[in-house]
């Protein structure tokens, strides 16, 4: 059993995907990073502290989204709800966003 940053423990656990998250069509892997404007607000905090943090706290509630997928039996995906977490990496940069190339840029839909 591992403690959540409530201090709860929970024993390890294992989460069979509904049939509808299970679809051939939907197997792929989508990666993301995030940009976060300077915001005077948070001058003297550490932003990567907060998010972390805020991270943590949040997956207590959602603790699948750190599992682990695996394919079981007949292909039937599960996930693995271990307790480690979730990948989290911190980088510093001495770069504007607005120098990357615009290719790296997504911009959300006008509907959005």
């Amino acid at each position: 059993p591992r403690a959540d940053p409530s201090g709860e423990t929970h024993a390890p656990r294992t989460k069979t995907l509904s049939d509808i998250d299970d679809q051939e069509g939907l197997r792929c892997h989508v990666a993301g990073i995030q940009f976060y404007r300077k915001n005077p607000v948070m001058d003297g905090k550490d932003p990567v502290m907060i998010i972390r943090d805020a991270v943590a706290r949040a997956l207590v509630f959602y603790y699948p989204l750190a599992g682990r997928l695996r394919e079981a039996a007949s292909r039937k995906l599960v996930v693995d709800c271990t307790g480690e977490g979730v990948l989290f990496i911190e980088a510093d940069a001495d770069a504007a966003v607005r120098r990357l190339p615009s290719a790296a840029m997504c911009r959300a839909p006008a509907a959005w």
